[in-house]
């Protein structure tokens, strides 16, 4: 087993290696881009991590990592289309860099692409690891979906929040965990309570953003603190303090959310205090803790080492720790 800074190295030498650009340069070079502008590298690492805590080869997982990765780059750039966003970590997103056309273009090529990959595994592994895509990637695009329709309704209730970060977050995670099982050979079982594990930490690791999107520290969280705020996203914070809140609070937060307004700071200002006087700022964070343990819950049941099973526990630990 390696540190999880390790991990990411050695997927990094193997991106690079990858990530070369062909004719046409306008089609390649936007994902070449993309591809390059950072991240954490969450999901290769987790498909990398998790062959090896089953007893296979980190480096027998490179390719399916990749085609995790190349396929949640994809989505960035068809989100951005989406949402109008000008930047994607602090770099100029790619329909602003080139045009929308070629976003949408070079965003489908990787999709694509994403498939190529999984070609380089046996023919069961590949039957396995490209049914697992497939399912997770038509449920990313009805998580996004979700999304989009929650933005104009005012009638949206938790369980349908939390069915859509599932969708659009967290089965990818599940996903990314669960082709490194397939590719060492894990039981079924392994494979299916190994995908539980990181659908339940993948919901956690969202509500915990939602959390932190509102009360995070700007210097550690790496985005702009009240940012779904501003633009009157229906988080878990805010169905929750809907749910909690007196007439008047519920009314003044409506309000709030139905308004543009140019005095963004006030309005942040304002809905974190109602976050906190509902009670909503609380009980995201106790339903963060909750998948959390549910997740933890999973670990008992998979055949491998306490040792092992405490790694996955420290990593989850780390996802769920990450500064305020």
């Amino acid at each position: 087993m390696l540190s999880i800074e390790k991990y990411q190295e050695e997927f990094l030498s193997f991106l690079e290696d990858y990530n070369t650009v062909k004719e046409p340069h306008g089609l390649y070079k936007p994902i070449e881009y993309i591809l390059g502008l950072g991240g954490k590298r969450l999901r290769p690492v987790l498909t990398l991590m998790t062959t090896d805590i089953f007893g296979g080869s980190y480096k027998d997982a490179f390719h399916a990592a990749l085609g995790v990765e190349v396929f949640h780059n994809f989505t960035l750039v068809h989100d951005d289309i989406m949402d109008d966003a000008p930047l994607r970590r602090g770099k100029a997103t790619v329909h602003e860099k080139w045009d929308i056309n070629t976003g949408i273009l070079s965003g489908d090529a990787m999709l694509i692409m994403a498939y190529q990959l999984f070609e380089h595994y046996p023919p069961e592994i590949f039957k396995a690891l490209t049914k697992l895509f497939s399912r997770t990637a038509i449920e990313v695009c009805e998580g996004q979906q979700y999304d989009v329709d929650f933005e104009t309704r005012n009638d949206v209730t938790i369980p349908e929040y939390l069915k859509m970060i599932e969708y659009k977050t967290s089965v990818l995670v599940a996903a990314a965990m669960k082709m490194g099982a397939i590719i060492a050979g894990a039981s079924i079982e392994d494979q299916n309570n190994i995908y539980e594990f990181g659908r339940n930490l993948g919901v956690a690791f969202q509500l915990q953003d939602d959390y932190l999107d509102a009360f995070g520290n700007p210097e550690t969280f790496g985005k702009q603190v009240g940012g779904d705020i501003i633009e009157n996203k229906k988080t878990y914070l805010y169905l929750k303090a809907l749910q909690f809140a007196s007439e008047n609070e519920k009314e003044r937060l409506i309000h709030l959310f139905n308004t543009v307004t140019d005095k963004t700071d006030e309005k942040v200002f304002v809905v974190k205090e109602l976050f906190k006087a509902t009670g909503a700022s609380e009980s995201t964070k106790q339903a963060v803790q909750d998948y959390t343990n549910k997740a933890f819950s999973v670990l008992e049941t998979l055949n491998i080492s306490d040792d092992r099973k405490q790694l996955l526990k420290v990593f989850g630990n780390s996802l769920m720790n990450r500064n305020v």
